[in-house]
């Protein structure tokens, strides 16, 4: 399938951010917007196909937190079951860790977890960096230099700037280019800044009363995308833990429309998931709570009109979001936070204001 602007781009105001005012949003990405999962996969896929076309000899491949953990994944996928899949992160837990900026994030301060980074790069001739969206590919160089500086033997290495969206100008492509970088994607556009300063925006909803109906499950998640992980073997998690909810839901007599719910970087077995239900006839929209602060407007083609603000389910004390909320008959959250009882709460009340059916809590350990 060939993508356009059309298909992939809309865009929002953000809040509280002097570096760049506006957010560009894929209504396909399972992220802030809910999408059927069937649709999310075939257009990481396709992307997928294209790096593998182009770079079929990497054997690691690079996703940047938090709106492309589970884009990155689906490419190294198309690689090989062998690849090895590294997300970078913003959570804090013990290791050595590679830290460099994205600049124009609300949370610029990311970190690629080290400790057999020497080795993977050793091991691969090519090396796929994956990202939502390049504007400009300062993160990607703030990190390649970064890592150049630590492994030398990228240097000798071909690498990948992988994305949906490319939106470099001929400079920026110079600048990668003299760091060895080339670029796939499937849309390209035009580097230029959108208008959002004149939309009037609010604020997402504070959370105000709280409830704990929901049901618990556990599910055996071992894999870890911010340690790293063989590819393949994060895939027959999330495939299993997928068959687990549908029998689950078959055992409950669950149906109608069903949401599957990721938490912040934990993105892509909440999409696996919800391709299973839709093999087996349910019907499902997939989305995942976000660090990101959008402007809520009912603006005529504005992309948020609805939006709580949640205690992340890592860190109660950080503020998340989630956004275009409806009713569903039934909502399984999917998480592999370790502390997660004041985002649960939040996030339950932000689905009990829109009727949600039953909700079902799915832990990953």
């Amino acid at each position: 399938m060939t993508y356009t602007a059309d298909d992939v781009l809309r865009v929002a105001k953000r809040l509280n951010n002097a570096r760049r005012n506006y957010l560009l949003i894929n209504p396909l990405q399972g992220k802030h917007l809910p999408t059927k999962p069937s649709a999310a996969l075939e257009m990481m896929n396709a992307l997928g196909k294209k790096v593998a076309g182009n770079f079929s000899s990497a054997r690691l491949v690079i996703g940047f937190a938090e709106t492309a953990t589970a884009i990155g994944a689906v490419v190294a996928k198309n690689l090989s079951d062998d690849c090895f899949y590294l997300q970078t992160t913003r959570e804090n837990f013990a290791g050595e860790f590679v830290e460099f900026l994205e600049e124009h994030s609300h949370a610029p301060e990311q970190k690629l977890y080290a400790e057999n980074l020497s080795e993977l790069i050793n091991q691969t001739p090519e090396i796929i960096f994956v990202d939502d969206e390049l504007s400009t590919g300062r993160t990607l160089l703030n990190i390649v230099r970064q890592l150049k500086n630590n492994f030398p033997t990228l240097n000798e290495k071909k690498i990948c700037a992988a994305s949906i969206i490319n939106r470099l100008s001929a400079d920026n492509l110079a600048a990668l280019a003299a760091e060895n970088i080339s670029c796939v994607y499937l849309v390209k556009l035009e580097q230029k800044s959108f208008d959002v300063e004149n939309i009037l925006v609010e604020a997402a909803s504070e959370i105000i009363s709280r409830h704990k109906n929901f049901s618990i499950y556990e599910m055996n998640f071992s894999t870890d995308t911010r340690r790293g992980v063989k590819i393949g073997e994060y895939f027959n998690q999330c495939t299993a833990s997928g068959k687990f909810i549908v029998d689950m839901l078959k055992r409950e007599n669950i149906s109608g429309e069903i949401l599957i719910l990721g938490t912040e970087e934990f993105m892509l077995p909440a999409i696996i998931i919800g391709s299973n239900l839709e093999a087996e006839k349910f019907s499902v929209r997939t989305q995942s709570t976000t660090r990101s602060p959008i402007g809520i407007c009912n603006k005529k083609n504005y992309p948020i009109r609805e939006g709580f603000k949640l205690r992340s389910f890592y860190d109660a004390t950080r503020t998340t979001y989630i956004y275009n909320l409806k009713f569903y008959d039934a909502a399984i959250i999917v998480t592999n936070a370790e502390n997660f009882s004041a985002g649960l709460e939040d996030l339950i009340a932000a689905l009990n204001v829109h009727g949600v059916g039953k909700i079902i809590k799915c832990i990953a350990f």
